[in-house]
């Protein structure tokens, strides 16, 4: 019988680039966990997210931020949040359920995206070249999340820091999805 060995890869293979003005990197030492919530079951989630976490459920377009792993929680939808933190296990969910018991619906989506990290003083004119947002400090300020299309490709931006963005999108296009970046940050003009 053949000896096989699998070994494990993230969707861009660690992709790191520098253009001029921006930096492009795969970030692939987060999780991701979709957290449902049960039909009246916001108080209790709120109360365990609360004193777990020390985070409160975030309102639409809104990030909430924990000190704790790193853990940033955003609304996807009524009722529907992801969590991300710092992990590289393939148990994500139940690390979130020792601290959440059952009082939401768990899926790990960790390896369903792709994170790319767009930094430096040129982030925001690469992505104003493919995205329909207005993500000018004044309306999409730090600690600001939405979803949206970018190159006909469903994806979330996360205003995480000054000249930072976190974008994330479905892996199954990763290439695609990166191809468009770079191409957009070839294109870009250094701002002076």
């Amino acid at each position: 019988m053949p000896d096989y060995t699998l070994t494990a890869s993230t969707p861009l293979d660690g992709y790191s680039r520098d253009f001029v003005g921006v930096s492009i990197h795969e970030v692939n030492d987060r999780a991701i966990v979709s957290i449902a919530v049960p039909k009246h079951g916001e108080r209790e989630l709120a109360k365990l997210l609360t004193s777990s976490y020390q985070i409160e459920l975030p309102k639409p377009g809104i990030l909430s931020v924990a000190s704790r792993d790193n853990v940033v929680l955003f609304n996807m939808a009524q009722d529907q949040y992801f969590l991300v933190f710092d992990y590289t296990g393939n148990t994500a969910t139940s690390v979130v359920r020792n601290l959440l018991g059952d009082t939401a619906y768990l899926t790990d989506q960790s390896d369903s995206y792709v994170w790319v990290r767009i930094s430096g003083t040129n982030s925001r004119c690469l992505l104003e070249r493919i995205c329909p947002l207005d993500i000018h400090p004044s309306v999409f300020p730090v600690g600001s999340v939405a979803r949206t299309v970018m190159e006909h490709l469903g994806t979330t931006i996360i205003h995480d820091a000054e000249d930072s963005f976190l974008l994330l999108s479905a892996r199954s296009s990763a290439h695609s999805f990166l191809e468009a970046i770079e191409t957009s940050a070839a294109n870009t003009e250094p701002v002076n």
